[in-house]
């Protein structure tokens, strides 16, 4: 990937390309999906916001995770290291055991690069077996994410989850969004 003068430290990233924005949320989803949290973690930088409002109304959802109600909210990268200590250490009785679960990005679509800052939208659809309750779920909807060109990698700055399909019968985390 070639770089050009300006942005960060002197020099600014070539834009990113949809096949490059694929590969990372497809990468995401995989890691996911194996349990593999700390590589899915490095994928994400220090100051980044994982965010899924929940909906005011029927059309509507919450806009500012800081005075509406969220269903997921972790600003910061060490809130999201906290969540995943507490999902494998068994203390969270709800991720034990851990549910079973597919990611499928769809639509991935470059809304804007500008060097090192990047918006990328995607659909998603997430199947979930919850082994407890012997059941199948899923989860859907749309991811809106910003990303930052840092050390020589596009990473996640913002992932915002849209649930589509707000009516949750079963448990809803990190790893099944």
């Amino acid at each position: 990937m070639g770089a050009a003068h300006g942005g960060r430290g002197g020099f600014m990233s070539t834009p990113l390309a949809r096949p490059e924005a694929e590969e990372l949320l497809y990468r995401e989803a995989l890691l996911l999906d194996r349990r593999e949290w700390d590589r899915w973690l490095d994928l994400y930088l220090s100051d980044a916001v994982f965010w899924m409002p929940a909906w005011r109304d029927e059309t509507e959802p919450t806009a500012d995770p800081d005075r509406e109600l969220s269903l997921i909210y972790y600003r910061g990268r060490r809130h999201l290291e906290e969540r995943v200590w507490r999902a494998r250490s068994g203390l969270s009785v709800a991720s034990t055991p851990s549910p079973r679960v597919v990611h499928s990005v769809t639509n991935v679509l470059v809304e804007r690069s500008d060097g090192d800052d990047a918006e990328v939208a995607a659909s998603f659809s997430v199947h979930q077996y919850d082994m407890r309750a012997e059941r199948a779920h899923v989860f859907f909807g749309r991811y809106e994410y910003r990303l930052r060109h840092e050390a020589g990698d596009w990473r996640i700055a913002t992932k915002k989850i849209l649930l589509l399909n707000d009516v949750i019968p079963t448990l809803v985390d990190f790893y099944s969004v």
